[in-house]
């Protein structure tokens, strides 16, 4: 990831049509080095986990920025991500990862649930939140992640009581987990299978939230038979 490294850098203080086209050449080659490093963060992914997405051209989002809508006019990110969704119905959640010098990280979950699943998401917490707090409370999940992250409502969401003993999950409008890395371990030449391994963390919260994803507030699946 050296060259991508100091690509980003060189980008973030050359943010500019003019640059990016004189030093299309150094694009090129942190482009192929960050497809090498999604193609065997998929592999290793594939180990554990059943991924939507098999080739790294489609999991890695492109650096130029849609300015329309944006006070911000700077063409380009200075920084590369990649998004692998889980494949079929029963598997729920996406993996996220970001490279940027000083702030590379793994973040996984529901970004934007819409409002029917955000709903059901809540009463199934409503009904048993036990095996959702195991989960966030448990030692590995704590000392990888800390706590569980995400836009919050600042006070109960509709229908549900604001002395609800579970308040404090059921504000939550996003359930993201998230862990950072440094700028060493990200220059490591096992860095895949560091994002990947991180990853495989999350797997019990995601597992988790395909379960009542899936299942109705008695249990019973929603999915169509096979």
């Amino acid at each position: 990831m050296k060259k991508t490294f100091q690509y980003l850098n060189q980008l973030k203080s050359n943010n500019n049509r003019e640059w990016f086209t004189n030093n299309r050449s150094l694009y090129e080659e942190t482009y192929a080095e960050m497809l090498d490093l999604g193609q065997h963060v998929i592999d290793h992914m594939n180990e554990h986990d059943n991924i939507e997405t098999r080739s790294a051209k489609k999991s890695i989002f492109r650096i130029y920025r849609d300015v329309r809508f944006s006070k911000d006019k700077t063409p380009y990110k200075t920084n590369w991500g990649g998004f692998l969704r889980r494949a079929t119905a029963k598997l729920r959640g996406g993996y996220y990862y970001q490279i940027e010098p000083g702030n590379c990280y793994v973040a996984g979950g529901f970004f934007n649930p819409n409002s029917k699943d955000l709903l059901h998401i809540r009463r199934q917490i409503s009904q048993h939140s036990e095996s959702l707090r195991e989960i966030l409370n448990s030692l590995e999940f704590r000392e990888f992640f800390g706590q569980l992250d995400g836009e919050k409502l600042k006070t109960s969401p509709r229908g549900f009581e604001k002395d609800h003993p579970d308040i404090d999950l059921l504000r939550y409008k996003r359930f993201i987990i998230r862990h950072h890395f440094s700028d060493r371990e990200a220059l490591n030449k096992d860095f895949a299978i560091t994002i990947a391994n991180g990853f495989k963390l999350m797997r019990p919260f995601f597992d988790y939230m395909s379960d009542i994803l899936t299942t109705d507030l008695n249990g019973v699946t929603l999915l169509p038979e096979d």
